[in-house]
Parts: structure tokens; C-alpha cells; sequence
């Protein structure tokens, strides 16, 4: 696996991309001659790159734009180069890579992935495509944890994408409660984007239900200490799914909030997190921003 990943990272740094025609799956049928061609959505070809990082699948490789790739992990050295710098880091059983969601809102493809990756870590991806290749990464990655006092783990729970017709109506009451709710705490709406006390949580520190919530940010402010967030960067969606990314503080330190939600008959029913400390800049390895999304 180690060889594989170092020849993987070979090819990513001499910038090896395959070419339209190379980026659909091609069969024949030997008794009629007939060629069936399958165009790769933007979708699969997110999660083949992202099991590439496990496989060393070199194909994937040619969904990256060699000469046009901006890294928003400020952990990772721009272009892929610097992509190829990370794999060459793998341990000698390699990387573990598993996608649990995968969603496409327009020109973005944002995933939740379970990693083995420097030791066990959940991450939401977010890539952005232009004329079929990737050209630009941003991500959110937390240690992974033990289930919450609900039971639940930090990526289980339903993957089914549904009320595609309603996904601009989603992120709108997404964007609002995050707004209304954790940018601006007007506490009494909080009622309007729920349904009761029905609201399945993933954080592995909180339970269900907005007692949960509640319970969680009590004990908070007893030990001192304080969740911010300041600004809502970026809402995608797609059906009943709507993912956030929002900058703030945690605990008086600069934080990424990556926050997924489920919407179902126009209230929020379950939520998914991964909260990451921004890095200094003397310490980041590239100068692309960790929030920086075209307008």
C-alpha cells in the first residue's frame, strides 16, 4: 500500500490528468459490437477521488485540474503537488477511507467521510468543479469519538436524499436558524425550526431533542465556556440535506463549524457537526483562507 500511495503521489506531482473522453466508463458488448458510454457524475467522481487516497486508484487522479487546484486545508501545500506531499506521509498500511454522504449543489460536491488518517477522524469535504474536473477543496476534520449520550455516532443516521423540489425552501430555513438562532441568539424563534422536542443530534457531546441542546450549553457556561459563532460563509444543499460553514470562537479560540442538517416538513429533525480550531498563520501551508468561496 505504501508503494502504491508513493507511485499515486509520483503521478499527482508531475500533474498526470486524463482527458475529457477518459473521464466517462466505457463497456462493449462482444455479440452486438454496441458501445455503452456512462458519464461519471461530478458526485462519483468526488467519491472515487476521496477512495482514491485509500487505494491509490491513479485513474481518480484525472478528476483533479492539474494545473488549476486550490486548497483551502490550511494543513496541505496549495495545487496538487501539495496533495501529493500528503500522501507520501502515509504509514506503511496506508490511509482508510470511507464516504458515508455524498450531496451536489450546482458546481460543489460536499461529502461526510470517515477517515483512518493520521488515526480515526470524521470530515466533511466540499470540492468545486469546473468543466468536469475538481478545481478548488475545503474541509472540516474532528477526532472521532465515542457514541453521545443519546446513543448516537457521529455519522450514523439516515443517507437517503429526498424533497429534491424543496432544496433552495431548506437551505433558506437552514440559513435562517443558524442566523436567527447561533449568529444572532434570538432564542425566542428557536421554537419555529423545530418540531417539538423531535430533533436527533450527532454532536458526540449532546443528546437529542432541544432539552438536549439546552442541557449541553448549560454545562457550558458553568465551566466557562463560551460558543460563538460570527459569520455564515457558505450554505449548500441538496433536497433535505443543507450544510453550513460558518466561522467563529469556541472557547475563546478562532473555530470552523461545519454543521449538517436533515429538514423534514419544513422543520430541522437531525444535525451533524465536525468543529475545527483554525490554525495560526505562522503554522498554515498555504495563503488561501480557510472561507474563501467565490461569489
Amino acid at each position: 500500500m505504501k508503494q502504491t500511495l508513493l507511485a499515486l503521489s509520483l503521478v499527482v506531482v508531475l500533474g498526470s490528468c486524463k482527458s475529457e473522453k477518459q473521464e466517462v466508463s466505457k463497456t462493449v458488448n462482444k455479440d452486438s459490437k454496441m458501445e455503452k458510454v456512462v458519464t461519471l457524475s461530478n458526485k462519483d467522481k468526488t467519491i472515487a477521488v476521496l477512495k482514491s487516497i485509500e487505494t491509490g486508484d491513479q485513474t481518480a487522479i484525472g478528476y483533479i485540474n492539474p494545473t488549476n487546484y486550490k486548497q483551502h486545508n490550511l494543513g496541505v501545500a496549495d495545487g496538487l503537488a501539495g496533495f501529493g506531499a500528503l500522501l507520501q506521509l502515509a504509514p506503511a498500511d496506508g490511509f482508510k477511507v470511507k464516504t458515508i454522504r455524498a450531496f451536489e449543489d450546482g458546481d460543489y460536491v460536499f461529502t461526510q467521510t470517515e477517515y483512518d488518517f493520521f488515526g480515526p477522524k470524521i470530515g466533511f469535504d466540499i470540492f468545486r468543479f469546473e468543466n468536469g474536473q475538481i478545481v478548488e477543496h475545503w474541509d472540516n476534520l474532528i477526532e472521532k469519538a465515542v457514541a453521545n449520550p443519546s446513543g448516537h455516532s457521529q455519522t450514523d443516521g439516515t443517507t437517503t436524499v429526498t424533497d429534491l423540489d424543496k432544496t433552495e425552501t431548506n437551505k433558506t430555513i437552514v440559513e435562517n436558524f443558524v442566523n436567527d438562532i447561533l449568529v444572532n441568539g434570538k432564542m425566542e424563534k428557536i421554537s419555529n425550526y423545530f418540531n417539538g422536542d423531535n430533533y436527533i443530534q450527532h454532536n458526540p457531546n449532546i443528546a437529542d431533542g432541544l432539552s438536549g441542546l439546552g442541557q449541553a450549553l448549560e454545562a457550558m457556561a458553568k465551566q466557562g465556556i463560551k460558543m460563538e459563532i460570527v459569520t455564515v460563509h457558505k450554505v449548500l444543499g441538496e433536497g433535505n440535506f443543507v450544510l453550513t460553514v460558518s466561522e467563529g470562537k469556541f472557547a475563546g479560540q478562532p473555530t470552523s463549524y461545519y454543521d449538517l442538517f436533515r429538514v423534514e416538513d419544513g422543520k430541522i429533525a437531525e444535525h451533524w457537526d465536525v468543529m475545527e480550531t483554525i490554525a495560526p498563520e505562522a503554522d498554515r501551508k498555504n495563503t488561501n483562507g480557510k472561507f474563501n468561496f467565490p461569489n
